[in-house]
């Protein structure tokens, strides 16, 4: 008997002994790795500059450094492009401009701050906020004139971003030359010549194209 309870003492002490060692060695509290930045290589800088010497956005060389030239076309750049203007060359800059990745920088998420306010909301990521209202209205489509269109030509040629013949058709090489004109102007990057552009450039509306801008509901 005296036996029994010395053996069932001595598996006791053990257990106890282990139980108190899993507790005290217990698993390591798990340290947060800081958030990955994201940063462009010298070969990325070297070809936004390159785009934005193309756009007449920069005059600098493509040297692949980004001193305060290159910010400062770049913020240009993205007021023209829905993102915000930080003049920073982040993920959603080099993606709107069409620049390949490192396999290092895919792995660093979008950030929501980079891109502008829309109509003083910030751009919403995710799922898209529905409209409370059912109904839309018909949208009136916007047409320039042959005239407008000619006098655009002559306003694009005069600022080098055109040099075709003032034919008032707006073809791609017209076309072109407006995305030029608008993204050196902060303006939304269409290609073509709507109201907004039009105004930009102080040609004077329609007076038909004057009502369906005043019939327009205000968002």
């Amino acid at each position: 008997m005296k036996r029994l309870v010395a053996v069932f003492f001595t598996v006791a002490l053990f257990a106890m002994a282990a139980i108190a060692q899993e507790s005290s060695s217990g698993p390591s509290a798990e340290t947060k790795s800081p958030p990955k930045v994201f940063r462009a290589t010298k070969d990325q800088i070297k070809e936004v500059q390159t785009k934005l010497k193309t756009a007449n956005l920069y005059t600098g060389e493509a040297n692949g450094r980004l001193d305060d030239a290159t910010r400062a076309s770049v913020k240009q750049w993205q007021g023209g492009n829905g993102l915000k203007q930080t003049g920073t060359l982040n993920r959603a800059t080099l993606e709107k401009m069409g620049i390949e990745l490192t396999e290092t920088q895919k792995l660093v998420p979008v950030s929501e701050n980079s891109y502008a306010a829309v109509d003083g909301k910030a751009k919403e990521t995710g799922k898209a906020k529905e409209t409370a209202s059912t109904e839309k209205p018909k949208r009136t489509i916007f047409r320039a004139t042959k005239d407008q269109i000619i006098e655009a030509q002559k306003r694009l040629k005069t600022g080098n971003m055109y040099s075709g013949e003032e034919t008032g058709k707006l073809d791609d090489a017209t076309r072109d030359g407006l995305k030029k004109y608008q993204v050196a102007n902060g303006l939304k990057v269409t290609g073509t010549l709507n109201q907004v552009t039009l105004e930009k450039m102080g040609i004077e509306l329609t007076d038909k194209q004057k009502t369906a801008a005043t019939a327009a509901p205000s968002k």
